[in-house]
C-alpha cells in the first residue's frame, strides 16, 4: 500500500505501546486512525495525544476476547470514516512460567486474546475491506518468539507462532484481492508486556502481575516508536514479515539448522528406506 493518505486502519491494544506506536507512525502519514482498547482512560488519554498532533482518530473500548465487540467495533470505525482499510491485530498478553506452574487460566487467557482476537479481528473487519475493493492490509502482532521458544515462555510463544500460521496462509489466500497479510515480529521493545495481567477479566482469573520476560530486558529495548515507523515503511512495502531486530537472525537460523538435522536424520533412517511415497503440492508461497 503506497498511498496511504485519507485511508483508515483500525488498532487493537491502540492505547499504549506498539499500538499507540502505530498510530502515531500512521496519522503522521495522513490515515486516520480508529483506536480500540480495554482500558477507558489510557484511550482517552491516547485520543487526545494524538488529536494535538492533528489526527484524525477515534475510538472504541473493546475486549477481542469478545467477538461481538469485535464486529460492533468494525461498525463504528466504518460508520465514523466511511472505510476501513487497514487492521491490526494488535492487542496482546504475556503468560508463562515453569512448564508445572502454567495454569488453565493462564493458556486460556493468553490464547484468547493473541490467537482467537487475531481470529475475530479478521471476521469482523475482512467483510469491510473487501466491501470498497480499493485493496487493503491485516497486520498481526506476532513477535520473535512466534520463531523461537525461549523455555518458560510456551503459552506466550506458541500463541505467537500460530498468529505467525494464520498469517502466512492469510496471505496467500488475500493476494488476489488486494489485500496484503502480515505479521510483526518484534524483539525487546520498551512496553507494558510485563504488566498486562492488570487487565485480566475475571473469567481468566482476574488481575494478577507476572513477568513474561526478565523487566531489564523490556526496560532495556528499543523505543515504540521505532517500531511505529517500521510497520508504516513495512505496510508501503508489503513485507510479508515485519521484523524489528536484525541482530536476532541468528536465533532463527540456530532453530532451523536444528530442523535441517531432523531432516537429515530422517533421510537416513532405515525405518523410512526404501519409501517411495511423495507428497502432493501445498500450494506454499513460493
Amino acid at each position: 500500500m503506497q498511498d496511504l493518505a485519507g485511508k483508515t486502519a483500525f488498532i487493537t491494544g491502540g492505547a499504549s505501546g506498539l499500538g499507540l506506536a502505530m498510530a502515531h507512525a500512521f496519522g503522521a502519514a495522513g490515515m486516520n486512525v480508529m483506536l480500540a482498547d480495554i482500558e477507558a482512560e489510557p484511550l482517552a488519554r491516547a485520543v487526545a495525544e494524538l488529536e494535538a498532533r492533528q489526527v484524525r482518530v477515534a475510538a472504541v473500548q473493546c475486549d477481542v476476547t469478545d467477538r461481538a465487540a469485535l464486529v460492533a467495533a468494525a461498525r463504528e470505525t466504518v460508520s465514523a470514516f466511511g472505510k476501513v482499510h487497514v487492521l491490526c491485530n494488535n492487542a496482546g498478553v504475556g503468560s508463562g512460567g515453569p512448564v508445572d506452574e502454567v495454569k488453565p487460566s493462564d493458556w486460556d487467557w493468553t490464547f484468547q486474546v493473541n490467537l482467537m482476537g487475531v481470529i475475530y479481528g479478521l471476521e469482523a473487519f475482512l467483510p469491510h475491506i473487501r466491501a470498497h475493493g480499493e485493496g487493503g492490509a491485516i497486520i498481526n502482532t506476532a513477535s520473535m518468539a512466534g520463531h523461537i521458544s525461549p523455555p518458560g515462555m510456551e503459552a506466550y510463544s506458541a500463541s505467537k507462532f500460530a498468529v505467525v500460521a494464520l498469517t502466512e496462509g492469510w496471505a496467500a489466500q488475500l493476494a488476489a484481492e488486494n489485500i496484503q497479510v502480515q505479521v510483526l515480529c518484534p524483539g525487546f521493545v520498551r512496553t507494558g508486556i510485563n504488566q498486562s495481567g492488570r487487565n485480566r477479566p475475571a473469567k481468566f482469573g482476574g488481575p494478577q502481575m507476572r513477568e513474561i520476560v526478565p523487566d531489564d530486558r523490556v526496560a532495556n529495548g528499543i523505543d515504540p516508536a521505532r517500531v511505529g515507523a517500521r510497520v508504516l515503511e513495512a505496510l508501503q512495502a508489503g513485507d510479508l514479515y515485519i521484523f524489528t531486530h536484525p541482530d536476532m537472525r541468528p536465533f532463527v537460523q540456530m532453530r532451523f539448522q536444528k530442523i535441517m538435522e531432523g531432516f537429515d536424520s530422517a533421510d537416513r533412517s532405515t525405518a523410512l528406506s526404501g519409501l517411495e511415497y511423495r507428497t502432493p503440492d501445498l500450494n506454499l508461497l513460493p
